[in-house]
């Protein structure tokens, strides 16, 4: 077991299951401190379990208050030391015909992947900078940002998420090019599918939508709807990608001298993007109605 924390110290949003939890624990195994950004109680005593490096950080991204709070946390044990790193992973998966969707969960959707991500940067990049000073070579202050490959190739009934994670694609982006000079570096890291418990909440918040919605206006998405979630827990039950390997990419980015500005963990995360740079508009229409064909008819 790596010596707890000699690598410095990374705050990681979102670590309380999923990817976030394998992130946690394979920077904690890499030798850093990782401040694991969590919402409840149980969920801080069960990482702090699992690791002795592992700091469990209560951390509500969307609440200025709780924002401000951790990043006092943080400074308080991190000192002029600052920090390496920052992956901004928490998010939520809003699913459902754009037309039925609440526009409370779309704003919901967007203040935790994208307004929660900027907020929680804007905290730490003090920090960043404060180890980026210090550095011989290199990075030393480095962010990766959590996307999906639907931040390349929007899916139907994923519209809140798909606009969510272009935005994140978009700002990102922008961060870059703002920080380099600054020697912080800013990687986007787009995971394919991957089973974790997001997936089965998704599809009972998204039926919860429909059953919601008009009765005419349900009837006439819900067969294509049902389709997309069954195509789509096949995907993650079948892919191979696990979320060690998501988690092994952070670490790359948090170690590299040169860390990507991309990273693509999956095929399907890399046949998205090569579909989006590639293929017209129609013809990628056309591949993903083919994907979900199964009751069209009855719409």
């Amino acid at each position: 077991m790596a010596k707890s924390g000699n690598r410095g110290a990374v705050v990681l949003t979102g670590a309380s299951s999923g990817l976030g939890e394998a992130a946690a624990l394979a920077l904690a195994r890499a030798g850093f401190t990782v401040h694991a950004g969590v919402r409840s109680e149980d969920a801080a005593a069960r990482l702090a379990r699992a690791h002795p490096a592992i700091r469990p950080l209560l951390l509500d991204v969307t609440g200025e208050d709780s924002v401000a709070a951790a990043g006092a946390e943080v400074r308080r044990e991190v000192g002029e030391a600052g920090l390496v790193g920052l992956v901004n992973n928490a998010g939520i998966c809003v699913s459902a015909p754009l037309e039925c969707v609440p526009l409370d969960d779309l704003r919901a959707e967007l203040e935790v992947n994208l307004i929660g991500a900027i907020a929680v940067t804007q905290e730490f990049l003090p920090l960043l900078r404060t180890r980026a000073r210090g550095a011989p070579d290199g990075p030393a202050g480095r962010i990766v940002n959590v996307s999906s490959g639907i931040g390349r190739v929007a899916a139907p009934f994923l519209g809140p998420y798909a606009a969510s994670q272009f935005a994140k694609e978009g700002v990102s982006d922008a961060l870059r090019r703002e920080l380099a000079p600054l020697s912080v570096s800013v990687s986007v890291l787009e995971p394919g599918a991957v089973m974790t418990p997001i997936w089965s909440k998704v599809a009972v918040a998204a039926r919860d939508v429909l059953d919601k919605a008009p009765a005419e206006v349900a009837a006439l998405y819900r067969a294509r709807f049902e389709a997309f979630v069954a195509a789509n827990e096949a995907r993650a039950r079948g892919s191979r990608t696990r979320p060690e390997a998501v988690a092994a990419a952070v670490v790359h980015a948090m170690t590299a001298r040169r860390p990507r500005t991309r990273y693509r963990v999956g095929p399907d995360a890399w046949t998205a993007s090569v579909a989006a740079r590639a293929l017209p508009d129609r013809v990628l229409d056309s591949v993903i109605r083919r994907q979900f064909r199964a009751g069209e008819g009855r719409s």
